[in-house]
């Protein structure tokens, strides 16, 4: 472990978004499906079904999904009942296997792994149909927590609750305002793009990881 410390910076815990990089952006795509049907303009309700999900507290889970629904039919005028909005959701969070293969190749290495999520209780939901959450060490989940990550203080609640050093985390997230929070909490960070992009960054930490 000393020598493998020494030659990735000291990095000793990996913490992943879910959405995005451990799997496909189903949030994302799945309300800009939601938009389409609707024949609304796709960035405009995205932007307003974030606002929205943060707003309403569903994201922290301060209300339910149902709750969460109601208020973006109103807001919006969308149609569609709860379970065909929500079916929209999860049927595009797609895991990307080759990521899962990273994570094993960190633990390899004696790596502590996690997931550090805005996901609410549809990463549990997910989670039962695909099994991914066994191959992490800690689950870090804003609907559970009651802080999401666009709060800066969760970055260090984390760092706290692993018992680590903030500058021996490393955190990757495709969304680049949780990248600024993370890093002006002191853990190096991942902004993913895509997947070449990815392993050319990873390799700075992790030479022998590549794609």
């Amino acid at each position: 472990m000393e020598n493998t410390f020494r030659e990735n910076g000291g990095i000793e815990t990996v913490l992943f978004d879910f959405g995005g990089v451990l799997s496909e952006e189903g949030f994302k795509n799945g309300l800009q499906a939601i938009a389409r049907l609707n024949g609304l303009d796709e960035e405009t309700f995205v932007r307003t079904a974030n606002d929205v999900i943060h707003a309403c507290g569903y994201v922290i889970g301060k209300v339910s999904e149902s709750a969460y629904w109601e208020m973006l039919r109103e807001t919006t005028g969308i149609r569609g009942d709860d379970q065909h909005l929500r079916n929209e959701i999860l049927s595009r969070f797609i895991m990307r296997e080759w990521m899962i293969g990273t994570v094993k190749r960190f633990k390899a290495i004696k790596l502590r792994v996690g997931i550090l999520s805005d996901q609410t209780n549809w990463l549990d939901e997910l989670n039962a149909r695909d099994n991914f959450l066994r191959q992490f060490d800690y689950v870090f989940n804003s609907y559970h927590m009651g802080k999401s990550k666009k709060d800066p203080s969760h970055f260090k609640d984390v760092v706290r609750m692993l018992g680590a050093e903030a500058h021996k985390v490393l955190f990757i997230d495709d969304d680049a305002g949780n990248c600024e929070r993370a890093k002006h909490a002191g853990l190096k960070v991942i902004h993913y793009r895509d997947r070449e992009q990815f392993f050319h960054e990873v390799a700075g930490y992790f030479p022998a990881i590549t794609s």
